[in-house]
């Protein structure tokens, strides 16, 4: 229906492929998807009292939601829910810039998910040498890898259903331990500690690196929203309960640790909170929270592959990728995109730490930054599309949404080494090249490509700003 001259451009509505016999997510496993997606709990955020304080990490964990994981989840919502299909943010940028960039971007989410996903076996280990030695290196270290790997990928492909309660599972087991913490450290609590700074004696690098780190990845759900129950609705709710309980899962920890224990910033790295446990309540919960590290891993481990098989899936519906990584097994899982993910964090298992984190950051930067230009771009293009969920503001209030977090991205850039940014540039060159081949591939008929048939011509849609279905 038509009035007043305008056109209403349909752009994203009933654009998932139907699989009805597969059981879709609803709200409450899809939150804790999104909670091991971005957070996991504490875990990891100790550096930022090393780095500059208690004051300045629980203003940070505190007040950098606003200036990142605010603006990435709502334009989540809006762009989820506008194109309600697998492939998320690969979809967005090529129905705004066109399939060029939609592949780029495609390849750099995926190979930044599959590095920050080769993180979590190691670290599990990391957490289980102490006990078991034969674990920190060597040949046992190897094949404990590969069998953790093989482990929680087969959980990927028995169905996501399956992944959203094991992540709630793992989430209370992960969080409850925290909450008695808080209990019986309130006798022991000192306000006055959560106001000691030292501006002079600030490691502003690892600072903002920490609480980047820590509070980004809110789009990754975005590439298995076609398997979520009532999208329209569904998603931007779980996104809301989610930004809650991860603030809340930072903010809590931090504000008893600090205030409970004497503070020693340079004892304040990765594992500290262990340390606090053991002060506060005694051996019993120093055990449940190492335990509940470890396990933190395996839910973000689990997350990070559904989001990424469905990745692959969804542009494989867009013709992106060779029509196998479409397939579905009996679950409902993407088989062929569970396994090269999988291949993928194996072959990356043997980078250090600080190089996988850096590499990892560098390329989520650079699709970030596509992402805010397809936000901003629709918006503009089609400002009448059907948007189930819209950020309330106007074009211009979406341009100034996008503009802290991209100053943010331009800073994190910045503070990369000369090697890291070689490394990544390579990476991203080397998208340059896969795409070409992959059309010569679809050429020669090496493999085959199509488009599903229940999806929209998305990038004729954009080419015609008055295009109108009748």
């Amino acid at each position: 229906m038509e009035s007043n001259n305008v056109h209403y451009v349909q752009l994203g509505e009933d654009s998932s492929p139907k699989v009805e016999r597969f059981q879709k997510v609803s709200v409450i496993p899809l939150v804790f998807l999104i909670f091991y997606e971005v957070s996991g709990g504490p875990f990891g955020v100790e550096d930022s009292v090393m780095a500059a304080g208690p004051l300045l990490a629980l203003i940070g964990f505190l007040f950098f939601p606003f200036i990142w994981s605010i603006p990435e989840a709502l334009i989540t919502a809006e762009m989820g829910t506008m194109f309600p299909e697998n492939g998320g943010y690969v979809v967005w940028v090529a129905s705004a810039l066109g399939p060029h960039w939609g592949f780029q971007q495609g390849w750099m989410k995926w190979l930044s998910g599959v590095i920050d996903n080769a993180l979590y076996p190691v670290l599990f280990l990391d957490y289980l040498k102490s006990a078991i030695p034969a674990l920190e290196g060597g040949f046992p270290r190897v094949v404990a890898v590969l069998l953790l790997t093989t482990a929680l990928t087969y959980m990927n492909y028995r169905g996501l259903t399956i992944v959203g309660w094991v992540a709630i599972v793992l989430g209370v087991f992960s969080l409850v331990p925290f909450a008695l913490m808080g209990l019986i450290a309130i006798p022991r609590l000192k306000p006055w500690r959560w106001c000691m700074v030292d501006l002079k004696n600030v490691n502003w690098g690892l600072y903002l690196n920490t609480l980047f780190w820590n509070l980004n990845y809110w789009d990754s759900i975005s590439t298995l929203v076609g398997e979520v129950e009532d999208p329209g609705k569904t998603l931007p709710r779980a996104l809301f309960y989610a930004l809650i309980l991860v603030v809340f899962a930072y903010f809590f920890p931090l504000l008893i640790g600090t205030g409970a224990a004497p503070v020693h910033r340079e004892l304040w790295s990765d594992g500290y909170f262990s340390v606090i446990a053991k002060l506060i309540g005694g051996v019993w919960l120093r055990t449940w929270i190492q335990g509940a590290s470890a396990v933190s891993n395996m839910g973000m481990f689990i997350a990070e592959m559904s989001s990424d098989s469905f990745q692959l899936l969804g542009m494989a519906e867009r013709g992106m990728l060779p029509e196998i990584f479409a397939r579905r097994s009996q679950y409902g899982t993407p088989l062929v995109g569970i396994l090269f993910s999988a291949s993928g964090v194996i072959l990356l298992s043997w980078l250090s730490f600080q190089e996988i984190v850096a590499a990892e950051n560098f390329l989520y930067c650079f699709a970030m930054i596509m992402e805010f230009i397809a936000f901003v771009k629709l918006r503009m293009q089609y400002p009448e599309a059907i948007r189930p969920y819209k950020v309330p503001l106007g074009t211009v209030g979406a341009i100034l949404l996008c503009i802290p977090p991209t100053l943010l991205i331009l800073v994190v850039l910045a503070l990369a080494s000369p090697k890291v940014m070689a490394i990544s540039v390579i990476a991203v060159l080397i998208g340059f090249f896969i795409q070409p081949c992959m059309t010569y591939a679809e050429k020669r008929q090496w493999f085959r490509f199509s488009m599903s048939s229940d999806l929209p011509d998305i990038l004729s849609a954009s080419a015609d700003p008055q295009h109108n279905e009748s």
